[in-house]
């Protein structure tokens, strides 16, 4: 295993499960509070895992391809299809909708904040499910190439 593999499966692994934790572990909590406080939480977040999340998907998705370019194994090329659609569902969903959000200056929600932030939710859930199905398999194929 050599210097690429190890950070490809430490980076994929991060990214991949610090965003399937928040789709599946955060997010449920944030909707179930107020309207105004689901604002409040969403901004802290964009604070937080949207400075970290944009540089560590984006590395993440060229690690992946780059494994998949030295070995070009079934379980390699399918785990870098999977982060980068994962990457292209941010761009597409996600992005959009946090830069609506950190444009937020009331503390007071706008109307159709709620909507807004559920069409965020499935795009979440797609690109955590995938960027957590690229981990899974770039760590298989690299270990079963080894």
């Amino acid at each position: 295993m050599d210097i690429i593999e190890i950070a490809a499966i430490l980076v994929i692994g991060f990214v991949g499960s610090a965003e399937f934790g928040s789709a599946t572990l955060v997010h449920p909590v944030i909707r179930r509070l107020e309207k105004d406080d689901q604002l409040t939480f969403e901004k802290g977040l964009l604070r937080t895992f949207g400075r970290v999340m944009p540089i560590g998907m984006t590395v993440a998705t060229v690690l992946g391809i780059i494994v998949a370019i030295n070995d070009p194994s079934a379980w390699l090329v399918v785990a870098a299809i999977s982060l980068s659609i994962a990457l292209i569902v941010t761009i597409i969903g996600n992005v959009p909708i946090n830069l609506r959000t950190s444009r937020i200056t009331e503390e007071t929600a706008p109307e159709g904040f709620i909507a807004m932030r559920r069409r965020w939710d499935a795009s979440q859930i797609v690109r955590a499910s995938t960027q957590l199905i690229g981990f899974v398999l770039v760590t298989i194929g690299i270990v079963t190439a080894a």
